[in-house]
């Protein structure tokens, strides 16, 4: 699988990287349970398959896609030779707290949890749902307690993940971040991100782009799936996913190929970040990665219209 460079760090990823909140058990944010041993397989596949990539969170199920990873990892003797895993610092789960203290104590949680002495990749995670967003910025606080971990070399390459545009872009001007993570702002639905897409990549900041499904709508299907971006649809709120399906279907192609291609074919994007809670998922991502659309089906998605809101202004966000 072809592999881009993060910035400067000496990390090299695969252009699709596989997303494990799901495999945290997160019914709250996807709507079914995920057990051990289901998220167990999925791991193995994704560490046995062509991607080097896996992508997590100390706050994913309250620390459970961390420990089912590192179930795995213990399991296997280690990593996989250049795996490159990324994980993400949060704040206190019942307090909001994020300061400089706490990222020490979710970085050395995630250590433990993931059975390792360093990570490759590390994000903050979320700030807009800090108590205190000073308690971020401010000097001592978890901007410089994230940089520091690089410093020390427990840390490959430091990154900003996180939602909301409107304090992110602002935040990432703020630091020289390696990497960036973005999810459901780039899709065949929505283009919110694109501008900060762009000052990305002038930067050289590697670009993750996360949840190209629209929260796994694209992938499963309007039919089945009345969701969009973790959140209840009405049918209205269906309809651009309707089209995309319309447009998909005369061409004969899955819609979860159009949308996972879409983001792999941007020349900005490093890497496209897709979530995974079973093992014959890893497959369907591979196989709809290798898909070939036709010039016609790109023609006609182009024509589609899309938003450019905040696709997750009305969400109800929920760690679990």
């Amino acid at each position: 699988m072809k592999r881009n460079p993060i910035g400067t760090t000496g990390l090299s990823v695969a252009e699709i990287c596989f997303g494990a909140s799901a495999l945290g058990d997160m019914p709250d944010t996807y709507g079914y349970d995920v057990d051990a041993a289901r998220a167990a397989k999925t791991i193995q596949a994704i560490f046995d398959g062509p991607s080097n990539f896996l992508d997590t969170s100390r706050i994913y199920g309250f620390g459970r896609s961390e420990e089912r990873i590192g179930a795995v990892i213990r399991e296997r003797g280690g990593l996989p030779a250049g795996f490159v895993l990324s994980t993400k610092l949060d704040r206190d789960f019942e307090t909001g707290r994020f300061d400089g203290d706490r990222v020490r104590q979710s970085f050395e949680d995630s250590l433990k949890a993931l059975g390792l002495d360093r990570i490759p990749m590390l994000h903050l995670h979320d700030p807009e749902y800090a108590r205190d967003l000073f308690e971020v910025t401010g000097e001592g606080g978890a901007f410089d307690a994230l940089f520091r971990l690089k410093e020390e070399g427990l840390v490959d390459a430091v990154g900003l993940a996180m939602g909301r545009l409107d304090l992110m872009f602002p935040l990432l001007r703020e630091r020289p971040f390696d990497v960036l993570i973005s999810h459901n702002r780039y899709t065949l639905l929505n283009r919110s991100a694109s501008a900060m897409f762009d000052y990305a990549h002038d930067k050289g900041i590697a670009i993750l782009n996360a949840a190209p499904y629209a929260g796994g709508v694209l992938a499963k299907g309007s039919a089945v799936m009345k969701r969009v971006t973790y959140q209840e649809a009405s049918e209205a709120d269906l309809q651009p996913v309707r089209r995309v399906e319309e447009a998909c279907a005369r061409y004969g192609a899955a819609p979860g190929a159009a949308a996972l291609q879409f983001s792999m074919r941007d020349p900005r994007i490093a890497s496209t970040v897709v979530g995974v809670s079973k093992a014959e998922r890893v497959a369907e991502t591979l196989d709809w990665a290798s898909a070939e659309l036709p010039d016609a089906l790109w023609q006609t998605l182009a024509e589609l219209p899309f938003a450019s809101d905040d696709p997750e202004s009305n969400r109800d966000y929920k760690p679990g």
